[in-house]
């Protein structure tokens, strides 16, 4: 049975009989190296009859039937957090507010999974608790570090895998197991209750083989928290949505240098792909973005490591990875001033960065250069694992966000991963960009906002639409008014509609198109509304009240009253058939 058909067995699972599938797939693929530790079956399962009750009972809930594997990073109230290290093993107390998230929506956890010691690899195999294998070949590197979370997911066993990315950690092992892969812009999802890498570039991240599951964890993890002071909140300019026509910047042929010849066949096919799509595309040279990923490890930015456990290290316990310690043990190297030229070179390379990618909507990109062996990076540890970083690294230390999806296969027909990377808070655009690649409808991620109901010149396909565009408005729905409203055509360039309310009965229904806009871009578009246009509630036939455009009521004297065509569209087509003629 192929994981795809594993996937559609568990989507209309109750919770109960969701997490009686997942212990079963867990004996089927006899895969122990992906937890380090699992809950008793019989506790995950009172978890889930808990959530039966839950629904029973009215409630709400959108992840109920949908079980987790959770990084060993993070912590989960009853369960050791160790970091695959055991001697530094803890009890929490308190769960992660990520993770408590996910269980108050009805998510039921099954327990810890294995990654790179304290986060600190891309490759799955610097782990006392044993390398973590592809989910589909045992030959190969699962990716990391939070290599047990996503092929906890890639096997079918998990539905959600929560990871954390500091340098690529919730996108490579989405590429190497074709999976979707979050990671949100800094502090949107907050991090309290994660060991820390680099506590300043740390995310938690989403794994999951639907980006419509990924999107719906990443929106719930969402939202500042109290226990974490990097936490942040969308902004009240935050783009809700990528334009109909999205512009994508992909790396010049120079960039991508260090790709293999078949990963570099399957990048230019996904490109192709994009076209295919009607995306337009237009190479760029990334080389300072890349310049800046080595800042990472490289730089004195590796001083944030041995902040977080260094110290630990320096007992020389012994379950510690060999590599993790000699990484760690060289952060302690950097001097201040060092530390402060490369926060001084970063902010200048963000505004570089706002400059090479103005007018575009996000950024393409490989996720990784290769897939290697185990025995490969086992003879190669640390030039392998500082490869695999070459497209991943930069995004966090230029305060970026990531969506990464399934690219088009390699010609053996293995996975290949591709990322869409946009500024910070553009969430929603990567999301919306993502799923165009894929062919799939594209989930809401960001749920803020005004809801705006337009009726004329604004509609999609209409002249001032890039207007909504140009804020980052996203459509909602077709929708229409009570018989209150009356519809005039205005003696206006370009042509538009003004919308009056005249009192119940004394119009008709008109038909027009709701969108969200962010506060602020509701707010500047007021700003520049030429008279005689207004924006007043509007009622709606739903019983709603909306923003809406309208128009000054002395605007309509004189005006040709179009009220009996039921809307703006159905007007104008009209007009313009009769004008030909």
């Amino acid at each position: 049975m192929t994981v795809d058909a594993v996937n559609r067995g568990q989507a209309a699972l109750s919770p109960t009989a969701r997490v009686e599938d997942a212990f079963r797939r867990i004996a089927e693929v006899d895969r122990p190296e992906v937890w380090i530790t699992l809950r008793p079956a019989e506790d995950v399962h009172a978890d889930a009859v808990a959530v039966q009750a839950r629904l029973d009972a009215g409630e709400h809930l959108p992840l109920a039937g949908k079980v987790v594997a959770v990084k060993d990073n993070i912590d989960v109230a009853g369960l050791p957090t160790s970091a695959a290290c055991p001697e530094f093993a803890y009890l929490p107390d308190v769960t992660a507010s990520a993770v408590r998230r996910l269980v108050d929506q009805g998510a039921v956890v099954l327990g810890k999974t294995n990654l790179d010691q304290f986060a600190t690899g891309l490759v799955g195999t610097r782990s006392p608790y044993g390398a973590v294998r592809c989910s589909w070949d045992p030959e190969r590197v699962s990716g990391g570090s939070s290599s047990g979370s996503a092929v906890a997911v890639a096997l079918g066993i998990a539905d959600i895998g929560i990871g954390t990315d500091t340098a690529g950690s919730g996108r490579v092992p989405a590429a190497f197991n074709g999976l979707v892969g979050i990671k949100a812009t800094l502090g949107v999802i907050p991090a309290d209750g994660v060991v820390p890498a680099c506590v300043d570039y740390d995310c938690v991240t989403v794994f999951a083989t639907e980006l419509d599951t990924a999107v719906t964890a990443a929106r719930i993890m969402s939202g500042p928290a109290t226990a974490d002071p990097r936490s942040r909140a969308w902004p009240s300019d935050v783009r809700l949505a990528a334009p109909a026509h999205a512009r994508v910047a992909i790396p010049t042929e120079a960039n991508l240098a260090l790709l293999t010849p078949e990963y570099r066949a399957a990048f230019a096919d996904t490109v192709a792909s994009l076209t295919d799509r009607g995306f337009a595309v237009e190479a760029v040279d990334i080389s300072p973005l890349l310049d800046a990923a080595r800042l990472l490890y490289d730089g004195a930015v590796v001083a944030e490591r041995y902040t977080a456990v260094g110290q630990f290290l320096d007992t020389a316990p012994a379950g510690a990875d060999p590599v993790v310690t000699a990484i760690v043990e060289s952060a302690r190297k950097p001097a201040g001033h060092e530390f402060a030229a490369d926060l001084d070179t970063l902010t200048r390379v963000k505004a570089q960065t706002r400059d090479l990618l103005a007018g575009f909507d996000g950024l393409l990109l490989p996720t990784t250069t290769e897939h290697p062996t185990i025995a490969a990076v086992q003879a190669d540890p640390i030039g392998i694992n500082r490869r695999m970083g070459t497209y991943t690294n930069f995004c966090n230390l230029l305060d970026m966000a990531a969506v990464a999806v399934p690219g088009v296969p390699t010609a053996a027909g293995e996975p290949f991963g591709v990322m869409f990377v946009v500024p910070a808070f553009a969430d929603q655009v990567a999301v919306d960009l993502a799923a165009r690649l894929l062919g799939a409808p594209a989930p809401t991620l960001v749920e803020e906002g005004v809801e705006l109901a337009v009726f004329g010149a604004h509609l999609r396909g209409q002249p001032l639409h890039f207007q909504l565009e140009d804020i980052g408005a996203r459509y909602v729905d077709t929708v229409t008014t009570t018989d209150a409203y009356r519809l005039t055509a205005l003696d206006t360039t370009p042509p538009k509609p003004g919308l009056v309310r005249r009192g119940p009965g004394a119009g008709s229904p008109i038909s027009g198109e709701l969108f969200r806009v962010s506060a602020a871009g509701l707010g500047s578009f007021l700003a520049a509304l030429p008279a005689p246009m207004a924006l007043t509630s509007v009622e709606l036939s739903d019983g709603r009240a909306v923003v809406g455009f309208s128009c000054t009521h002395d605007a309509v004297d004189g005006a040709t009253d179009i009220t009996e065509f039921g809307s703006w569209v159905a007007y104008a087509r009209e007009y313009f058939l009769t004008a030909r003629r």
